[in-house]
């Protein structure tokens, strides 16, 4: 589901400097103790945000933001882990499509999604770009078709492990392209892109900036970046709705929670501080160096769009009939 770019101009800035000089009584008492921030994943875009989020936030609220990197199931126990604690605003939850995800992969969850969680915003999300090897003899996405429709079943895709992001983004392909193609799990995505570079699987779809040193040099061969606009890294690169899929659009997102009965001065409070640094020129600069975009949204837009992600992903989990475990 694409976002539009944060963008926010002397109007808006005013307006959020004026919010949070109204904000109630209790809001502007927030927060009384450390904050603790449970971070879903270790390493890559998580981490990065984590320790933003904790330096910056921090510095903004008046209190130590102490990151708590919970890594498991993907990113199942991290949320577990903070659906549990109290809804007072000193735990949030940093996470990631698993999320929205994950309620169709398992059975039983030690959470519910959208009965535990409050959203708070948009952190950043990565954009991925479809790659194939360069030995498959097709130069775009509609000769990748036509290619894997003269040989059902012969062609493989790789990914990160059954219900990764990459997996679904895969069976959304074959869905929209109406194609049969082997999905080859991995134990990781930058496990399968080096199975793709050595030609053990024809495709993947991953984040931009795991592919563009391979993009660059010719290991690998960019069909279409999954967002609506070129990616500055990749200008060469044209986006799915130019190479006639517009459907398939695909962004890696990062966000933060809080769990569900957080009062809404709160949320606010964190939504308008986060919306402030992530701005921030030098935050930019910083997370474009990752291959991040800072997009931010409020509460309210946040959870429509969690809500939207979890009802595109459902379905094309229900139609690849991927069983829950």
């Amino acid at each position: 589901m694409p976002v539009a770019k944060a963008s926010f101009g002397p109007c808006v800035g005013l307006a959020l400097l004026l919010a949070a000089c109204t904000l109630p009584v209790a809001a502007q008492k927030y927060p009384e103790r450390n904050v603790r921030l449970i971070v879903a994943f270790p390493t890559g875009a998580s981490q990065i945000l984590g320790l933003l989020v904790s330096e910056k936030l921090g510095a903004a609220l008046g209190q130590p933001v102490v990151a708590d990197f919970r890594t498991g199931a993907g990113g199942n126990l991290a949320a577990e882990l903070a659906a549990k604690t109290p809804a007072d605003g000193h735990t949030l939850l940093l996470t990631s499509p698993s999320l929205a995800i994950s309620p169709f992969l398992y059975k039983k969850l030690g959470y519910d999604t959208q009965r535990d969680f409050a959203p708070v915003t948009l952190l950043s999300t990565v954009p991925n770009v479809f790659v194939i090897h360069p030995s498959v003899p097709a130069r775009n996405i509609s000769e990748l078709v036509k290619l894997a429709k003269a040989h059902p079943g012969k062609m493989s895709f790789g990914s990160g492990g059954v219900g990764s992001s990459n997996h679904l983004a895969g069976e959304l392909f074959k869905s929209l392209a109406k194609v049969d193609i082997l999905h080859v799990p991995y134990k990781g995505a930058s496990i399968a892109l080096t199975h793709i570079l050595g030609g053990e699987a024809e495709m993947v779809m991953v984040t931009v900036p795991a592919t563009i040193p391979f993009i660059n040099s010719g290991r690998l061969r960019g069909l279409a970046v999954l967002v609506p606009e070129r990616v500055p890294t990749l200008p060469n690169v044209p986006t799915t709705t130019e190479a006639g899929m517009p459907e398939l659009v695909v962004n890696t997102w990062y966000g933060l929670f809080a769990p569900a009965g957080t009062r809404p001065e709160i949320l606010q409070r964190i939504h308008a501080e986060v919306a402030k640094f992530m701005q921030a020129p030098e935050v930019r600069k910083q997370l474009a160096a990752s291959g991040l975009e800072p997009v931010t949204s409020t509460p309210a837009e946040f959870t429509a769009y969690v809500r939207a992600d979890m009802e595109r992903w459902g379905q094309v989990i229900r139609e690849a009939k991927i069983p829950a475990q």
